[in-house]
């Protein structure tokens, strides 16, 4: 039996808790959110720490990377720092796998992408995804300086991307990190229900990808027809999709125990059924593992 838990500092109303056979191997995974609070993750992990198999780090990323540097958040070293005994990952070291695969299953299985309008709202931690969208030949727009920093600038190439993450990156991971992202208890708060001033790049896609506590914030109170590509939804947030005409519902991480969870938890239990550091896992063997235990992207037509 293997025990995988994913210490988040996001919202403890979104914790679960299930078990399922991987590979042979009886794996219980569990959430808990600390609503924000990083002594309470803390205090989590070290309580908790050579008890489980692997650790998931969730509602803070360990690591930024692009195409060519990666970077480490400061707001998250004292949470990884205080797991001496058991692995702790985030979920970047499958993210752009996943991700990018999960665009690529979309052209192929759902809709051809070429020429498609996609608005990936925050593209710095997801290259994968947006050389994805790139190289089936979407219109893209990437949300980066609108939903991190509030400046009202698109983003549209790869190139003006990896400029932005080289220049605004290494100052980002200095910044506390509640400053960038929602954490907590601001991930369940109101959010604007004509998607405010940022309700046209919605309306102009065809295809609204990336992190759910983003695209919520601002998603306008109709979407129809539209195509969401993101993680971490609770039945209640697909309800959200549902009720505002969103057509389709794909997620990159599978359906588990009728959750889709986040890359940190699925990239936790990968580095548990290997038994190996996490910086002994390479891509080859996480990709290997992904398609041993037949992980695929989660679809739901909604409309």
């Amino acid at each position: 039996m293997k025990r995988v838990v994913s210490v988040s500092l996001g919202a403890s109303n979104r914790d679960f808790k299930y078990s399922l056979n991987v590979l042979g191997e009886e794996v219980t995974v569990e959430r808990m959110g600390c609503d924000g609070d990083m002594n309470k993750a803390i205090q989590l992990v070290r309580e908790l720490d050579g008890k489980v198999d692997a650790f998931g780090m969730g509602g803070i990323d360990i690591f930024v990377r692009s195409r060519t540097a990666t970077y480490i958040i400061r707001s998250a070293k004292p949470l990884l720092n205080a797991a001496q005994k058991t692995p702790m990952v985030d979920g970047s070291g499958i993210k752009h796998l996943i991700e990018g695969q999960a665009v690529h299953f979309i052209d192929r299985q759902i809709m051809p992408l070429k020429g498609k309008k996609g608005f990936l709202v925050a593209a710095v931690d997801r290259f994968g995804m947006a050389e994805a969208m790139t190289s089936v030949g979407m219109d893209t727009v990437f949300g980066d300086l609108i939903f991190t920093f509030g400046i009202n600038i698109p983003v549209r190439t790869l190139s003006q991307l990896e400029t932005l993450a080289r220049i605004i990156a290494p100052i980002a991971v200095q910044l506390p990190f509640s400053w960038l992202y929602p954490t907590g208890e601001k991930q369940e708060g109101k959010k604007k229900t004509d998607g405010g001033k940022y309700a046209h790049y919605y309306n102009w896609a065809d295809m609204v990808c990336g992190d759910w506590h983003y695209i919520a914030k601002h998603m306008p109170d109709r979407m129809d027809g539209k195509l969401v590509l993101t993680n971490t939804v609770t039945a209640k947030n697909i309800e959200e999709m549902r009720s505002r005409g969103v057509k389709t519902l794909v997620t990159a991480t599978p359906d588990l125990g009728g959750r889709s969870p986040g890359t940190n938890v699925i990239e936790a239990t990968l580095v548990a059924i290997s038994g190996k550091p996490p910086k002994e896992v390479t891509q080859a063997d996480y990709l290997r593992l992904i398609e041993q235990i037949g992980f695929k992207p989660r679809v739901e037509e909604l409309n």
